[in-house]
């Protein structure tokens, strides 16, 4: 909650602004020599004042001359009274009724000036001539000030506002970045975990920064730039901020985005006056993250080349890598779609070291579920390695907000420790969505629902040398009746024919029990065709596993850029008749991983029975639920009690440590096989 400001006198602006209404005023009534629309004086027309001179009326006058009107003001003889006006405004503007003085003008030439002096001559009235005063020049132009000093404030807070506020007009040049480390960055090597690689390749950065001559008195030279890419939520903003916490030089942080505005030549304005205020702290960190705003691929559109983005990208390239250098200044950037970026960005002398920052694998996830752990009060009966085991494919963000999903449904319950059914229950709405338990459904559906998830179970338990059965269910969640989650049993980065085969029969494993059960088919495969399909396009088209096709890549990673599929050479890159062969292909290897999703469940028609009325009696069962009911036919009875111990991430001189071992160990390898073969000779 922010605190009121105390020193705030609400006041304030009020008596600012009465002091300014009463020192205009005072200026007013200094410029018109004292006259106030509300002292005891009328006003006169001029043959008034001809007439009241006649009739020796007036006592005294005087006349200043002005321009064009001869200004006329005097004082009556007796107090003159006149007739009262209904309209208060009138008797305002033409002075009190029971005057004793008046002001009138008269023309301001040579017979009205003789016949006025002629009268007082006459009647003995005393006057006195002064001369043109210049207030009555200043006076006229009140007026226009009083017009220009609200416009002039209207045209500033405009332009304020269009500047983003508080720093003038003339500073939308200059950088917004942020000088991170006056700000007390906390975070460490230690609070990134599940990416023990990428600390190990960034603590030359830091080392580099604490003492630069270890590096340059071997002649190094140390990357000019660091680019941080992978997918979302990986830990990259959290990776420069570790280095930015460990290295405690200046380190400017800014959006690629914050480059790129709408009047031409800002970004490379904002761009040089970044790499100036990093020169002059040097040695420093320049942080920009999401560069792929501001980085893309010049020429790439449909469009023109001259924008203003590509001349943002011109001065980057130009600080990064120029004549004038940028000595003891690092660049470090991230990005989720490096793919995009211009190749001149990525050469060498710019951004020449590139770290991916990958999913974790299933000891990175232990690690960064124990870093997230830290403040959350979890149960003993709470395995972190269960459940780093049961999340495969899950990036950094997608743990931390598993353990906050667990700690918020545990407080919905009022408990005091977050239970194992708590982490259990955030999985599947991290997954599916929150379950809609309330949902009226027939028993005619929910039969159908629970034979098409036994029948992807059956075959995941069958055919289980990839993937195993970790979760089935009935609960509708999301867009889906029900769902079987199954998990392969390691972290796999290439997968074979046969493993890829077997994920699409076990896709179409529901579709086969409903059409053996029922003898009728359902609505809900169409996603299970979806993902079938693309998996077998996918062998088909790229990793050439089609003897047919032959090991021929016709479809690879789409382009990035729209425009190019409308230039030459880039049209599709195979004839009709390879299209109708891929089709072909396709749909034989479906049709064979449903023949053989078919065979399996009539093969174990008993399993998928019981594993089937289970379902309906109580909606959702576990792995070891799964297991037992498949094998022996009963529910298990003993839980399992067995806990490992869980990694924890490392440190800067923990990262420092193993790459300096890893050096020593690589440095000793190199002289045993150097001493070999002088042995040999």
């Amino acid at each position: 909650m922010q605190q009121p400001n105390r020193n705030r006198n609400p006041f304030r602006n009020t008596f600012m602004y009465l002091i300014v209404g009463l020192a205009i005023l005072g200026i007013v009534s200094l410029l018109t020599n004292g006259s106030s629309i509300m002292s005891n004086s009328r006003k006169i027309t001029s043959t008034e004042f001809i007439t009241q001179l006649e009739n020796n009326e007036i006592a005294e006058f005087e006349v200043q001359i002005g321009s064009g009107v001869y200004h006329v003001r005097g004082e009556y003889e007796n107090e003159t009274v006149t007739e009262e006006s209904d309209e208060e405004l009138v008797q305002i503007f033409q002075g009190s009724p029971n005057a004793t003085s008046f002001e009138t003008e008269i023309l301001g030439n040579d017979a009205t000036l003789e016949r006025v002096t002629g009268l007082a001559d006459k009647t003995e009235t005393k006057f006195k001539a002064i001369p043109e005063s210049s207030a009555g020049v200043w006076l006229s132009f009140v007026p226009v000030l009083l017009m220009l000093i609200p416009a002039l404030f209207l045209m500033y807070t405009m332009m304020q506002s269009a500047n983003g506020g508080g720093k003038g007009v003339m500073n939308f040049g200059k950088s917004k970045s942020k000088d991170v480390s006056k700000q007390k960055v906390k975070i460490r090597f230690s609070d990134v975990a599940g990416a023990e690689e990428e600390k190990q390749e960034l603590v030359e950065i830091v080392e580099f920064l604490k003492d630069p001559k270890k590096f340059t008195a071997l002649g190094a030279r140390i990357p000019a730039g660091v680019l941080l890419e992978g997918p979302p939520g990986t830990g990259k903003t959290l990776l420069a901020k570790a280095v930015a916490g460990e290295a405690g030089v200046p380190f400017f942080s800014i959006s690629g985005s914050e480059f790129v505005e709408m009047f031409v030549g800002v970004g490379a304005s904002r761009v040089r006056d970044l790499f100036e205020n990093a020169k002059k702290n040097a040695p420093s960190i320049i942080f920009i993250d999401e560069i792929d705003a501001v980085g893309r691929q010049r020429g790439a559109g449909m469009g023109g080349g001259h924008d203003e983005r590509e001349q943002t990208l011109n001065q980057l390239l130009v600080e990064m890598d120029g004549f004038e250098g940028n000595e003891g200044v690092i660049v470090m950037a991230a990005t989720n779609r490096s793919d995009v970026l211009d190749p001149a960005l990525l050469r060498p002398g710019r951004f020449d070291r590139q770290i991916l920052v990958g999913n974790p694998d299933v000891k990175g996830r232990e690690a960064i579920l124990r870093v997230h752990a830290r403040n959350k009060k979890l149960a003993k009966n709470v395995d972190l390695k269960v459940i780093a085991q049961q999340t495969p494919g899950f990036s950094g963000a997608d743990l931390e907000n598993l353990l906050n999903e667990a700690a918020l449904i545990a407080a919905r319950y009022d408990r005091k420790e977050i239970m194992e059914e708590d982490v259990d229950e955030a999985h599947d709405r991290v997954i599916a969505g929150p379950a809609k338990k309330d949902a009226v459904i027939s028993d005619k559906q929910r039969r159908t629902v629970a034979y098409h998830e036994a029948g992807h179970t059956v075959i995941g338990m069958v055919l289980s040398e990839a993937r195993t059965v970790h979760k089935v269910t009935i609960v509708p969640r999301g867009r889906a009746g029900g769902y079987a989650i199954m998990l392969p049993k390691e972290d796999q980065y290439i997968v074979t024919s046969k493993e890829l085969f077997e994920q699409v029969v076990g896709l179409l494993g529901g579709r086969a029990a409903e059409e053996i059960v029922f003898g009728h088919q359902s609505t809900g495969a169409s996603n299970d065709f979806q993902q079938a399909t693309s998996i077998v396009r996918s062998m088909v088209t790229k990793y050439g596993m089609s003897d047919k096709i032959g090991t021929v890549q016709y479809e690879g990673e789409s382009q990035p850029f729209a425009g190019r599929q409308y230039g030459a050479g880039n049209q599709i890159a195979y004839s009709e008749q390879i299209a109708y062969d891929i089709d072909t292909e396709i749909h034989r290897i479906m049709e064979e991983a449903h023949q053989e999703a078919h065979q399996i469940i009539n093969e174990h028609r008993e399993q998928l029975n019981r594993i089937a009325e289970k379902l309906l009696e109580i909606e959702t069962l576990d792995a070891r639920q799964i297991k037992s009911l498949f094998e022996t036919g009963e529910m298990p009875v003993e839980e399992p009690d067995d806990q490992e111990e869980i990694e924890k991430a490392d440190s800067f001189e923990e990262a420092k440590e193993k790459a300096e071992n890893e050096d020593d160990s690589s440095n000793l390898e190199a002289d045993k096989h150097e001493t070999t073969q002088n042995n040999e000779q």
